[in-house]
């Protein structure tokens, strides 16, 4: 049986990958530079993603306007477990959530044909305070993964399912220090 909140991630023993949609005037400027400069906005929030399934559902599979681009960001481990152990859960008491420079969110996993499933996905909200500390610090590369999302997207849409999971990037469950865990609800 799955459990329910887990961290599932592509990850190696320094960095770990998340996954971020964007328009192409943004994703263009920041992979040239392998790093994210303007037009990225370091004055709100930005989420990060884990999960591959999760973001192709959000983006509807990078066709939804604004988000045609999909970015895999590797960033170092170290960032981001600071950025967890620094995490407030949304549905926390209002004044926390509004204090705490991380945000995370636990949203239904999906299927490769966009089902939800029953287990969670976490979804990570990297505040106005450490978006600078992301981008110019845990931020290791940038690679443009759309090719590879429009290569899944056409086999999947031509029932060809068992080709495309071969596509998906490995996920694997994540370890989380217990007290990070704890308070984030993930389960060990």
């Amino acid at each position: 049986m799955t459990a329910q909140h887990q961290i599932r991630a592509d990850y190696d023993a320094r960095t770990v990958v998340v996954y971020q949609a964007y328009a192409p005037t943004v994703a263009g400027p920041a992979l040239r530079e392998n790093r994210f400069v303007p037009p990225f906005s370091f004055n709100r929030m930005t989420w990060i993603k884990p999960s591959f399934l999760w973001l192709m559902h959000r983006s509807n599979w990078a066709q939804k306007s604004g988000q045609e681009r999909i970015l895999a960001v590797r960033i170092t481990r170290a960032g981001w477990e600071e950025a967890l152990s620094q995490a407030v859960l949304t549905t926390a008491d209002p004044s926390a959530v509004a204090k705490s420079p991380v945000h995370v969110q636990w949203d239904p996993e999906r299927s490769l044909r966009g089902a939800a499933l029953n287990h969670y996905s976490i979804q990570v909200g990297v505040g106005r305070g450490l978006i600078r500390t992301f981008a110019e610090e845990w931020v290791v590369d940038l690679t443009d993964v759309t090719p590879r999302v429009q290569k899944i997207a056409a086999l999947r849409q031509s029932g060809r399912s068992a080709q495309a999971q071969r596509l998906l990037p490995p996920e694997r469950i994540y370890p989380v220090p217990p007290a990070v865990a704890k308070n984030l609800r993930i389960d060990a």
